[in-house]
């Protein structure tokens, strides 16, 4: 786990620093909800061991994505094409981890085939409940 010291904002990226004196940033530009966030929406975010969490835009950064490759997922893609989609909300759905959700997400941790098939199920399972609400 990676221990971090501070976290900081600036008018483009979100910065971290750990105990041991690493740094690195996400930039706002690379996530539709940050980037079309307000000043406000961005500076209202939690902390906790494993990341950082807006809650009035739904999103999630972990820590451990901070310093690794940026490797585009299939996940990734998905929800960079469709900022729509609440990654926190299908994550609850689920019954998984928020955090856990948002590592899978940006390439951090790696799903098992398993768990890449229910996530797809789910998002195709709100894609079929939509579908009824508009035609009723």
């Amino acid at each position: 786990m990676i221990e971090i010291e501070k976290v900081w904002l600036t008018d483009d990226a979100v910065w971290i620093r750990t105990v041991d004196g690493r740094e690195a940033c996400e930039y706002f530009s690379d996530y539709p909800r940050l980037k079309n966030a307000t000043i406000k929406q961005r500076a209202n975010y939690n902390v906790d061991a494993f990341g950082i969490n807006w809650p009035d835009i739904d999103e999630d950064l972990s820590f451990e994505g901070f310093f690794q490759t940026k490797n585009q997922t299939e996940l990734y893609r998905l929800f960079m094409a469709h900022p729509e989609l609440n990654a926190s909300a299908i994550a609850r759905r689920m019954g998984i981890s928020q955090s856990l959700f948002a590592q899978y997400i940006s390439g951090a941790k790696k799903p098992s085939a398993e768990r890449l098939n229910q996530i797809f199920a789910t998002i195709r399972a709100i894609g079929q409940e939509l579908m009824v609400v508009c035609t009723v």
